[in-house]
């Protein structure tokens, strides 16, 4: 018998698994970056090492404290110049690493499908992670299955005389946070988006059901993007 894991990389494809693997992977980058820098500032913070820290640490004082070299200093201060250069270090490889990751993803989005970066506010990360949840065609069988799994769909929240809907907190959190980057970069930066938004905000909505609504249209119009790119095979032999 065929192992379950196995069947499931067969049915996604290599491009799907790889970009499953260098999602997963990016986010462990971030996060460990977040973590070293975090570590310098509270160094640099607690050793008076010549470094202004009330600030979060520009990309250039991160880069200076990395080039530091030893000097005549007391014992305390020396261990603390030595562990921050090795904190500076690590989130300029981290850096680079990250940079490698991007064009890893980027290259392999690219050649899978151009749907995804054509629409408002898609970038390659986010298409990684939404075409890793998809898998391979047939997998999703409908706009209110992806909802159901990204988090989108309209949770009631009605309360006496008021109609109204929440935010959905379940499904997938790597989906549903893409989906709220794309709106929130659709929010700053898309002419249609923002005139939405808008008329929505004078009919008395909030930013936050706004928001919702947002998230709920953007899965909607991934799904179709999606379908119409990539039809089940069954779909295919169907109308052969």
């Amino acid at each position: 018998m065929m192992p379950l894991g196995m069947l499931r990389d067969r049915r996604a494809g290599e491009a799907q698994t790889a970009l499953q693997v260098l999602t997963i992977a990016r986010d462990q980058l971030n996060a460990d970056r977040l973590r070293c820098i975090n570590a310098l500032t509270a160094l640099i913070r607690g050793h008076d090492l010549g470094v202004d820290a009330r600030r979060a640490l520009t990309d250039s004082q991160i880069t200076m404290i990395a080039s530091w070299r030893r000097r005549e200093e007391p014992l305390g201060a020396a261990t603390a110049r030595a562990e921050a250069v090795r904190l500076a270090k690590r989130i300029l490889d981290l850096d680079h690493e990250l940079v490698d990751n991007r064009n890893q993803i980027t290259t392999i989005v690219a050649a899978q499908t151009t749907e995804l970066l054509d629409l408002p506010g898609v970038g390659a990360i986010t298409a990684a992670v939404i075409l890793a949840v998809w898998s391979h065609p047939g997998r999703i069988r409908s706009e209110a299955a992806f909802a159901q799994i990204a988090g989108t769909c309209p949770i009631p929240a009605s309360s006496g005389k008021t109609v109204r809907h929440r935010l959905n907190r379940g499904g997938d959190r790597r989906l549903n946070r893409a989906l709220n980057t794309i709106v929130l970069t659709r929010m700053r930066t898309d002419p249609d988006t923002r005139t939405y938004m808008k008329r929505r905000l004078a009919e008395g909505k909030t930013t936050k059901e706004i928001r919702r609504c947002l998230k709920r249209y953007v899965s909607r119009q991934i799904f179709r993007a999606l379908a119409a790119a990539h039809r089940a095979p069954e779909e295919i032999e169907s109308t052969a």
